[in-house]
């Protein structure tokens, strides 16, 4: 009888091959929210106590009461059944849609932006990865806000761009310790980046500090990159400010996207906008970094692109003021309902975007180690999701959407509220 073949260790299999992992984006991934609210999110498994509340990422576009008006669908289905849109689009984007963007945001300037100014990206993510390949090159670093997006530091990893953390201040609504962006600053620094109104914190920056800010970073050298996704969704007494009102003290990059003001992530139709009054930014050729990014990655759908003007027209105040009044509820059912709770402490009342950061008071309850394992045991004894702050930088917090259905959400806290009293430390007597 013949032998069969030898099995082989694993080692041994793979050494003959000459390929493996990119270690650059196994870094990287590990860094992605959605990886880690997917963990927590398996973790309740298909035979879980009672039906999952979602209080862990900003999607509310799966609720009847967040959706779309028909008049902006109908503005898809237009463009799509006109059969005039299925071709490749220019790589900056279509001058329609770019043009109507830059009438759009030339609303709450004081000077108007031109098509030029506009280039179209595959959804907010995409001006994200373009601000980091483009800024990127060796010995190069970002400064980046402490909570923020996490992916900005997955595109620097991936970018091989340096980042730097500066902290948002609890005590002051969360501004930014502009003091401590200028130690983080050195002469290898190229930007700043400001989230407004602010992602995960539902903070709005008042146009004092913002001035401030844009004076530092003229001072300091350095673009900033302002990240303005939620700038449809303030619902508190402050005002939001557009940070490119400030474009004539240091050049700008703003990011956005129909994603958070029309609730419709899926549709993949973002921005990077130039606000740069002195022409710095044609100058230094990032202008140019900017197009050839463009030339070589993908774009959004033709016929999205080509919808957007008549989604920007057809869309009237009337559908802003139904979502902005619906946050302003379920923020304020969120804020009270978290005033229960004696472990978690919410430093302010959230006035926009649809997060909100609480402190988590571990010393208060026992069987507890960190945020990561309070989530994960949340998860799996009610159902309930939320996001650990250490995948914002920002151990021992936690966020809470609250872009969510009104019952969803109060049924989601009040879950909440019975498992913390049920790991509450018991006081002896």
């Amino acid at each position: 009888m013949e032998n069969g073949p030898t099995k082989k260790s694993s080692s041994e299999a793979t050494e003959r091959w000459h390929f493996g992992p990119n270690d650059l984006l196994s870094a990287a991934g590990g860094r992605s929210i959605r990886g880690i609210i997917y963990k927590i999110i398996a973790n309740v498994g298909e035979l879980g106590p009672r039906p999952m509340v979602p209080l862990g990422h900003g999607d509310p576009s799966v609720f009847p009461s967040f959706r779309i008006t028909t008049s902006a669908e109908d503005a898809i289905v237009e463009s799509l059944r006109s059969a005039a849109h299925n071709h490749y689009p220019p790589s900056v984007g279509l001058l329609s849609a770019r043009k109507a963007i830059a009438e759009h945001l030339s609303e709450k300037l004081p000077y108007d932006l031109s098509s030029d100014d506009v280039f179209i990206t595959a959804g907010c993510n995409q001006a994200i990865e373009l601000v980091a390949t483009t800024l990127a090159r060796p010995g190069a670093n970002i400064l980046l806000p402490r909570p923020g997006y996490p992916m900005y530091e997955t595109h620097c990893v991936y970018s091989n761009l340096e980042f730097r953390h500066f902290d948002l201040v609890p005590e002051r609504g969360w501004e930014i310790d502009l003091d401590q962006v200028e130690r983080l600053c050195d002469e290898n620094t190229v930007a700043m980046v400001v989230i407004n109104p602010g992602n995960p914190c539902g903070s709005v920056l008042s146009y004092e500090h913002m001035e401030k800010i844009a004076e530092t970073a003229s001072k300091l050298g350095i673009m900033v990159i302002a990240d303005e996704v939620y700038n449809h969704s303030n619902f508190g007494s402050k005002p939001f400010v557009p940070m490119g009102v400030f474009g004539h003290i240091v050049p700008i990059l703003t990011l956005g996207s129909l994603s958070k003001g029309w609730i419709v992530p899926g549709w993949r139709l973002g921005w990077v906008v130039t606000t740069d009054r002195k022409g710095i930014l044609k100058e230094t050729k990032v202008i140019d970094s900017i197009t050839n990014f463009l030339e070589i990655s993908a774009d959004p759908a033709t016929f999205i692109q080509a919808a957007v003007p008549q989604i920007i027209d057809r869309t009237k105040g009337g559908f802003f003021e139904r979502i902005v009044d619906l946050l302003r509820a379920t923020a304020e059912l969120c804020y009270d309902k978290i005033k229960e709770i004696s472990c978690i402490t919410c430093p302010s009342k959230p006035e926009a975007s649809m997060f909100v950061m609480v402190k988590l008071e571990l010393s208060l309850l026992d069987g507890i180690i960190d945020d990561v394992d309070f989530c994960m045991k949340l998860s799996k004894e009610e159902s309930v999701i939320l996001c650990p702050g250490s995948a914002l930088e920002m151990k021992n917090w936690l966020r809470i959407t609250f872009a969510v259905e009104p019952s969803a959400l109060e049924l989601g806290l009040e879950r909440l509220k019975l498992f913390c009293k049920r790991h509450e430390k018991k006081r002896s007597k």
